[in-house]
């Protein structure tokens, strides 16, 4: 069958920054992880190397973050149900946002465009503002369009790591 309408394509987020009594540090956590993604109704197609980066928030520990592109028939909400049973398997517990995590796995870019309801917002609402998300999606998803900005996922990353203006006050001091 040849003429098959190709799966939807979603680009998850992936991070971790808390050792699994399992799977080891969280580089591994997040291997493991990308297993755990595939199923009969999620096919892996890429995934990204896994980079460290600075935690944002409280906590101190660094996390690894990479990102899967997986071809689907869920819709978003289904496949943030999915995403969301898989956390807990790998000992995340709900609590303080930001906090440290042994997994964190989000919905960033979904090929149907757009998705809000009280749950979910397609595309995450701050991937652009973090390298630590673009620069993985950059490495699967380069010509990948933002669907609100209109703009490339290369783009995205370019304009984020502009140079920007150093304020001529605060560097008086």
């Amino acid at each position: 069958m040849s003429d098959a309408t190709p799966l939807p394509l979603y680009a998850i987020g992936l991070g971790s920054n808390r050792r699994h009594v399992r799977h080891g540090d969280p580089r591994r956590v997040l291997l493991a992880a990308l297993a755990a993604l595939e199923s009969d109704d999620i096919e892996p197609v890429d995934a990204s190397a896994i980079v460290a980066s600075a935690p944002l928030g409280p906590s101190r520990r660094r996390y690894a973050n990479a990102v899967a592109l997986v071809a689907s028939p869920l819709s978003p909400p289904e496949m943030l149900e999915r995403l969301k049973a898989i956390e807990p398997a790998f000992g995340r517990r709900t609590g303080r946002r930001w906090g440290a995590r042994t997994l964190d796995l989000d919905i960033l870019l979904w090929s149907g465009g757009t998705w809000s309801d009280a749950e979910l917002t397609v595309p995450h609402p701050a991937m652009a503002e973090r390298d630590f998300v673009l620069g993985p999606l950059t490495a699967v998803a380069p010509q990948w369009r933002h669907p609100l900005f209109g703009l490339t996922i290369r783009q995205l990353r370019a304009r984020l790591m502009r140079a920007k203006p150093v304020d001529p006050a605060a560097s008086a001091h």
